[in-house]
């Protein structure tokens, strides 16, 4: 195996394993929410400091490749694509704990009928259904399943556009509920970001594989 070879596998098991952790931190978040817990909550505040050390590593690595190697064709387009996805991934990581922080500044536990009317957790799962997506099109080198992603994430924008106009019709009828529905699309609108900054790894995965640059085309 060649040095940038070794460079390289080195690079791909780092982002991989920052995608592993990002993934835990939104499970974390979810759960969090779901259960109002601040224990857990407070973890995953805490954890972030892991994701932007991780980005920090990559980007360095990165940087040295590009120096060091002169990379070409496929291995250019995967250090580039490595570039935006670990930006991505450090952002959605401040997403999740922009959502622990929700549970621990909020006045009290989320309702369930408030989570329920505004489909919080199927936004979470349809979130963490495109992330493992990207984790298999990864480590499997596989557009088909980067491909996937994008669909769901129209699902996901539909669930935030839902959730903007039950909030505008549920702080109308009910003023006193206004702070904790506030919360809820808050968080709504964080994993509606969540999945944009995923589908946005999509298209890096693509790129790199097919040399096809999906970013402001809408046919992917």
């Amino acid at each position: 195996m060649s040095h940038l070879a070794a460079e390289l596998q080195r690079l791909k098991d780092e982002v991989f394993q920052l995608l592993q952790l990002v993934h835990s931190q939104i499970e974390k978040s979810k759960q969090a929410i779901s259960t109002s817990d601040r224990d857990l909550a407070s973890h995953v505040v805490a954890n972030d400091k892991r994701v932007n050390a991780s980005e920090l590593t990559i980007d360095r690595d990165c940087e040295n490749i590009l120096a060091l190697y002169n990379p070409v064709a496929i291995d250019l387009r995967f250090v580039l694509a490595c570039i935006k996805m670990n930006h991505s991934l450090e952002r959605i990581g401040d997403n999740a704990e922009g959502l622990a922080m929700y549970v621990n500044s909020a006045p009290g536990p989320f309702p369930q009928d408030i989570l329920d009317i505004f489909n919080i957790m199927p936004a979470f799962d349809r979130a963490l259904e495109m992330f493992s997506l990207i984790m298999d099109a990864y480590r499997k080198e596989d557009p088909a399943l980067a491909r996937k992603v994008f669909n769901l994430d129209e699902l996901l924008n539909q669930y935030n556009s839902d959730a903007t106009k039950i909030a505008i019709e549920k702080i109308k009828s009910n003023p006193e509920k206004a702070e904790e529905i506030l919360y809820i699309m808050g968080a709504m609108r964080k994993i509606e970001r969540m999945g944009d900054l995923t589908k946005n790894m999509a298209e890096e995965i693509i790129f790199y594989i097919e040399a096809k640059v999906l970013r402001h085309n809408k046919k992917q």
